[in-house]
């Protein structure tokens, strides 16, 4: 009988010119991770206004209230230490016409839609800087581990109208991590594969100036001066992002460092990191100073 069905489906496609249509659609879920181990005691603002920005870019590029329709796109904010805080997902709203009040702050949602949430959001982000202390967080192990366990990747999906047309969703899932870069943290005799620090940063620096390498090379040859990969299947669907804001090697008043250009904590860090994500499978690298 399903042979049949389909036979007649078959047919009358082609007699009526039907063709399955397929649609590919793209939304960004974002991630916003902060390590709180020195973002209280160095300029805090800075990562208050930079998560205010992404936030911005959720809004007005992604979402677009007032211009776009069925948008699916999510941003959530977490500490190293802590489950999601604040999570704004425009998928979980399956129904179009509320979907579209939420998103335009409009009839059951005028006082509690998209708005108001991005306000909520703002306030969590801040309640968390203001009250968060973190001193000394392996934050490899735990970013591994809230990649590997927590509901934070979207997976591309599709789904049928009719049984005829395909609709295919992707996402591209983005997150960013507030940190300085540097890796030290307290119970390193428990777990010190992931932990790099000032000793580690000068292992590299002195490398590089007994052989005359730069950084990029020093790492290519000596294995040991990186930080050990870890490769998983859910890397490969994330575009990673670290921000840091303070250098322990400058001195913002006179605006000098206390190493040479090419030999920087900041270069040396990044170098590392960047090598640790590229080899660990992770779709895109940005480090940024802000």
């Amino acid at each position: 009988m399903k042979i049949v069905l389909s036979i007649c489906t078959i047919i009358l496609f082609s007699t009526c010119g039907l063709k399955p249509q397929n649609k590919y659609l793209t939304y960004q879920n974002i991630g916003i991770l902060s390590d709180m181990s020195s973002r209280i005691d160095n300029k805090p603002p800075k990562d208050i206004d930079e998560i205010s920005n992404i936030l911005q870019f959720f809004e007005n590029e992604c979402v677009r209230p007032g211009e776009k329709i069925g948008d699916r796109s999510c941003i959530f904010f977490s500490t190293f230490s802590e489950k999601v805080i604040a999570t704004i997902d425009i998928g979980q709203i399956k129904n179009l016409g509320e979907k579209q009040q939420f998103i335009n702050s409009t009839g059951k949602y005028r006082d509690k839609g998209l708005a108001h949430r991005i306000d909520d959001f703002e306030l969590k982000v801040k309640s968390a800087y203001s009250n968060t202390r973190n001193k000394g967080l392996d934050l490899i192990s735990i970013l591994i581990e809230k990649i590997e366990n927590e509901p934070i990747i979207k997976k591309d999906t599709f789904f049928t109208t009719e049984g005829i047309d395909t609709t295919f969703v992707s996402y591209d899932n983005h997150i960013y991590i507030f940190t300085d870069g540097y890796l030290e943290y307290l119970n390193k005799g428990a777990n010190s594969q992931f932990f790099f620090g000032l000793t580690e940063i000068n292992k590299v620096r002195n490398y590089c100036i007994n052989n005359s390498v730069d950084i990029g090379k020093a790492l290519e040859i000596d294995s040991s001066l990186c930080l050990p990969l870890h490769r998983c299947n859910k890397n490969q669907q994330i575009h990673l992002h670290v921000l840091e804001t303070h250098e322990r090697d400058k001195n913002d008043v006179l605006q000098t460092y206390k190493h040479p250009t090419g030999l920087r904590d900041n270069e040396i860090l990044e170098a590392v990191w960047r090598k640790w994500a590229k080899g660990s499978g992770f779709k895109s690298f940005e480090w940024k100073k802000y």
